[in-house]
């Protein structure tokens, strides 16, 4: 009885310590204190700038773009010599927009019009629901995004943002 006692015992100090080695466990990362993610660098956001005010200048189109990290932040702002004065600002805004709602901006738009779950996206302050910014993603994961303006449409724009986004797709991957 006495070395049933032991041996249990035994087995439950080798798994304490056996645990106590193991580390955290990543099923229960709430108890991690520290938290790893990714985000583009500066030069990528200005590749994928870039690209996105080479596309719409070959369309014709004299536009602001603007890409953020993916908190938000911005990190390059272009603006091509004819872009209105209001662009810059639109560009920020729908950047953001689709970073803050993990998707692209047009189909938020087009949400908020069809369907009264989400109509109060219109209302959320620096949100701008018109068609133009795209979320930047690597392997499921927002690493940024892109917001255009000055193009005749919302659409027009988000053919010039995924251009932008496109151009860095590779060089981002992981």
């Amino acid at each position: 009885m006495a070395m049933k006692i032991r041996l249990r015992a035994l087995a439950l100090a080798a798994g304490a310590i056996a645990l106590g080695f193991a580390g955290p466990n990543p099923a229960r990362a709430e108890d991690d204190p520290l938290v790893t993610f990714r985000v583009l660098s500066p030069e990528s956001a200005l590749v994928a700038a870039q690209a996105a005010l080479d596309y719409c200048r070959a369309e014709g189109y004299q536009v602001s773009v603007v890409v953020v990290d993916r908190f938000g932040i911005e990190q390059v702002l272009l603006r091509d010599r004819f872009a209105g004065p209001h662009t810059p600002s639109t560009a920020r805004r729908k950047a953001w927009t689709a970073v803050s709602f993990r998707t692209d901006t047009l189909s938020l738009s087009e949400l908020a019009e069809t369907d009264k779950t989400f109509s109060g996206l219109r209302h959320v302050d620096g949100a701008l629901l018109l068609g133009g910014g795209v979320p930047i993603s690597a392997a499921g994961s927002i690493v940024g995004g892109i917001g255009i303006s000055g193009a005749p449409s919302g659409q027009v724009d988000d053919t010039c943002a995924r251009a932008g986004a496109e151009e860095i797709e590779t060089e981002i991957a992981f």
